[in-house]
């Protein structure tokens, strides 16, 4: 009699596995697939002309000011560069960089001594902000600007941003009190509301022409003294991964060079 194991009876020519048989067989076939990736790697046969940049991006910061940002890393200094680009809140991503599971941490604050993360500053560029509205909207408060924006329908990132405080700050500052119609924690989902004219929104102006092109929208106004800062993060002092050092030129040089 056959043991409860691998295989029932043959039966015939064909073989069947028992239910045992299949869990062993999958398992095992994961442990050899894991075999010959392990086997890649030391032979460097996998992406062996590519080198990877772990990044973390605050996810207040712009998907479009993060693809400006990033766009110089993906072929720095004659290599090739994946960028594996991770999305979270800015304690989550220090915490991963203190642990050296990032080589950079694009943030639009810089880090603060209560943190207590062993970290560094390297300030990437600032820039004003631009409001946006479809051509409608646009036609209907450009006029006046700023003033216009009184009662004007907004689209306004969620309270826990840098730009919803520098907003409001300068609102108060110029007695301009805007209707807040939506409130957004992703800017991309703001965007696409105010591409469908539920209200005026405003991004950096470093993205302007982009956001114009991508969003079929219009500027309605530029606020220079709301001013965004960005930066990258890292535990070097000083720069030296070959990708970083060309986001921050790049960055200063040519994305905020003229802003």
């Amino acid at each position: 009699m056959a043991r409860e194991g691998s295989v029932s009876r043959a039966s015939g020519r064909s073989i069947a596995l028992t239910e045992t048989g299949q869990l062993v067989y999958r398992y095992a076939d994961e442990i050899f697939g894991l075999g010959r990736e392990l086997s890649d790697v030391l032979h460097n046969r996998t992406d062996e002309h590519r080198s990877r940049l772990l990044v973390g991006v605050q996810g207040a910061i712009p998907k479009l000011v993060a693809y400006e940002l990033l766009r110089p890393a993906l072929e720095s200094g004659g290599e090739e560069y994946q960028v594996v680009c991770f999305e979270g809140k800015i304690q989550e991503l220090l915490g991963e960089l203190a642990l050296h599971r990032l080589d950079v941490v694009i943030a639009d604050r810089p880090l603060t001594p209560e943190t207590h993360v062993r970290a560094f500053n390297h300030l990437l560029g600032k820039c004003g902000v631009t409001v946006y509205g479809t051509a409608a909207l646009s036609r209907k408060y450009k006029r006046r600007f700023p003033q216009s924006l009184d009662g004007a329908p907004m689209l306004l990132p969620t309270q826990n941003t840098s730009l919803r405080r520098h907003l409001e700050q300068w609102f108060e500052e110029n007695e301009i009190h805007p209707m807040i119609a939506h409130e957004f924690e992703d800017s991309a989902v703001l965007k696409v509301f105010g591409q469908a004219g539920h209200g005026l929104f405003v991004t950096p102006s470093a993205i302007e022409e982009e956001v114009c092109r991508q969003y079929s929208v219009k500027v309605v106004g530029r606020i220079p003294e709301v001013v965004e800062s960005f930066y990258a993060i890292s535990v070097e002092r000083r720069l030296k991964h070959p990708a970083v050092v060309s986001i921050s030129r790049a960055a200063r040089e040519q994305l905020f060079g003229s802003k």
